[in-house]
């Protein structure tokens, strides 16, 4: 049987973790790429970051954060139900040094793609530093797979119920501050989140690489909804990237795009939940 779920686990509010079976996917995918998923016939086509993968088990790892009326239908999948379509790897993968110090800055969801960037890292022989932050405790995912790739892990959170109270930005600011010397640094999160790593690190001249992920959409560059402008060029998240050289691009301009269809999301989400109450009344 294909692309079925052998693994679930939830990783927070209605964030999971799924692995599923999926051969070609496994042993072709590298770090930082991507996969298009569909969920049933009528459904959308969205995109989610290989996490994880086992080539020699046919087993690709994807994290799904609900957002939306697919991520919504797709959590609700368990352990021997199928993935209708799943295609990939798709998008540029990570382009993975040797022998550097590289920090890996990650929020949220984004830690998804930390991961993967973590361990191919640390298999190429880099000294890897790895900053996680989140709002809560709650809300932190993936810290103990990443810091067990990591040489050394710092834990951030708004609210100080995990590691250091503050942004993921501080913790980078106190590393440069300290002396630590950094090759590169790799940013994946909340847009917001990416831009001021950017900032923080533009002054120093430390390359950074920004993992556009959360702008995509078809995953094929035909719908043109995650293109942005990096270095004044126009480019397209999906098959130019995901990643980019994170000084160049206009976080601004991008942040204004993400906003443009969040009332349809809102609307699509709230018809899901009102079809899904209908069914599950008595009688129906």
């Amino acid at each position: 049987m294909g692309n079925k779920i052998v693994k679930r686990i939830e990783l927070a509010p209605q964030t999971v973790l799924l692995q599923v079976q999926c051969e070609h996917i496994a042993k072709r995918g590298r770090a930082g790429q991507f996969i298009i998923l569909r969920v049933s016939e009528n459904g959308e086509r969205i995109p989610l970051t290989i996490a994880d993968r086992d080539p020699e088990k046919g087993l690709i790892t994807i994290v799904a954060q609900e957002v939306g009326h697919t991520t919504r239908q797709l959590s609700q999948l368990d352990v021997g139900d199928e993935v209708l379509d799943l295609a990939g790897p798709l998008g540029k993968a990570t382009v993975i040094p040797q022998g550097k110090t590289v920090v890996c800055v990650g929020g949220g969801v984004g830690n998804a793609v930390v991961w993967s960037q973590a361990k191919a890292l640390k298999e190429a022989g880099n000294h890897v530093i790895s900053i996680l932050g989140a709002r809560n405790k709650g809300l932190l995912i993936l810290a103990d797979e990443i810091g067990a790739l990591s040489d050394e892990l710092i834990l951030t959170s708004d609210d100080g119920s995990v590691g250091r109270k503050g942004l993921v930005t501080h913790a980078l600011q106190d590393l440069i501050d300290g002396g630590q010397t950094i090759d590169e640094v790799i940013t994946i999160g909340p847009v917001i989140m990416m831009k001021f790593v950017c900032k923080t690190t533009q002054p120093h001249g430390i390359p950074t690489q920004a993992s556009l992920n959360p702008i995509m959409v078809d995953g094929t560059g035909m719908c043109g909804a995650c293109r942005v402008t990096v270095d004044g060029q126009t480019k397209f998240a999906c098959v130019d990237g995901p990643e980019f050289p994170g000084h160049g691009v206009d976080f601004d301009g991008l942040m204004n795009r993400l906003s443009y269809y969040k009332e349809e999301e809102r609307e699509s989400l709230e018809k899901a939940c009102r079809c899904s109450s209908t069914k599950s009344e008595p009688g129906e």
